[in-house]
């Protein structure tokens, strides 16, 4: 099979689009034709090495999170009967790894059925942001009804999700973004929205249960005062600078695969609930150009590899 291949830390030339061998399914996994996947910050991370302590690559290796596509062959435990209930033909997503490929093997507790009236660069586009989002809100801050959120990055694609995701658990949430970008996130169906490089408006925001960050940086330093005491910060970007001194809990995640979760979302995204832009596509032989677009930021959503488009 053709895939993009990582001989070493680097740059996006790194990506080498060349012939790696089709893996097999074991017991418990199932062999997917890859017909789109997504690049994520952490993609990048990899390949340049800054996430080596948490995610290294074991050389020659294949990024990639996000799969969309359909089963070609199943190993042993997979069927009609029992836990796992796929089969060939079926059009599955899923959270995963070694998806900049053709053809990727995942377990068959990561991957759920893309449900009917979404399309395969539709669902590539979900797996890790959605899951992120979610699992930020419900399990890393563990919100509640009533509760008054603020969601930093409101507009990515992590961040939709965590809107979303305390909307349906009740909470009263804020869309955090710049001022630039008010009148859109206005559609995001948030109770207000916040202009994060607004200190004014800032200044005004006081009592907040927690904030479910997806931004970091200074952003979050100035929003610190914003929270009660014992107030509860979830991240995506790990620990908190001076978080103690204001007497809140931090809480870092890092999303796992939830196929039931990821199907219920799925679900709400065909339902016009709440949505998960795409800027752009590429073919997967042009995965360094794609990767290293995401990683220069701006984009105004997802950016997916087509594998079969390089045919």
């Amino acid at each position: 099979m053709k895939a993009i291949v990582l001989h070493e830390y680097g740059g996006p030339e790194n990506l080498r689009y060349e012939d790696f061998d089709t893996p097999q399914p074991g017991p418990g996994e199932v062999l997917v034709k890859v017909k789109a996947t997504s690049i994520n910050p952490v993609d990048w991370k990899m390949r340049s090495g800054a996430a080596k302590d948490h995610f290294p690559v074991q050389f020659p290796g294949i990024l990639g999170r996000d799969l969309a596509g359909e089963i070609v062959a199943v190993g042993s435990g997979i069927g009609q009967f029992g836990p796992h209930q796929f089969k060939i033909g079926d059009r599955v997503m899923g959270l995963t790894k070694k998806t900049y490929a053709e053809f990727c093997v995942a377990k068959a507790e990561e991957i759920t059925l893309i449900p009917d009236g979404m399309d395969f660069e539709e669902a590539a586009a979900l797996p890790l942001v959605t899951l992120t989002g979610s699992q930020l809100i419900e399990k890393a801050i563990g919100v509640t009804s009533g509760q008054i959120v603020l969601v930093t990055g409101a507009l990515g694609s992590v961040g939709r999700t965590a809107v979303f995701a305390a909307r349906q658990a009740g909470a009263k949430v804020i869309a955090g973004v710049r001022e630039s970008q008010k009148e859109e996130a206005a559609n995001l169906g948030a109770d207000s929205v916040l202009a994060l490089d607004d200190d004014q408006a800032i200044g005004k925001i006081h009592n907040l249960d927690a904030i479910a960050d997806t931004v970091g940086g200074a952003t979050i330093g100035k929003l610190l005062g914003t929270l009660r005491s014992g107030g509860v910060i979830g991240s995506v970007l790990g620990p908190v600078k001076d978080a103690d001194r204001y007497k809140l809990q931090v809480k870092p995640m890092v999303a796992v695969p939830d196929s039931s979760r990821l199907k219920h979302l799925a679900q709400n995204i065909v339902s016009h609930d709440f949505s998960i832009p795409i800027a752009r596509t590429f073919p997967l032989s042009e995965a360094a150009e794609a990767q290293a677009l995401a990683e220069k930021g701006g984009s105004s959503g997802k950016i997916l590899l087509i594998p079969w488009a390089s045919d």
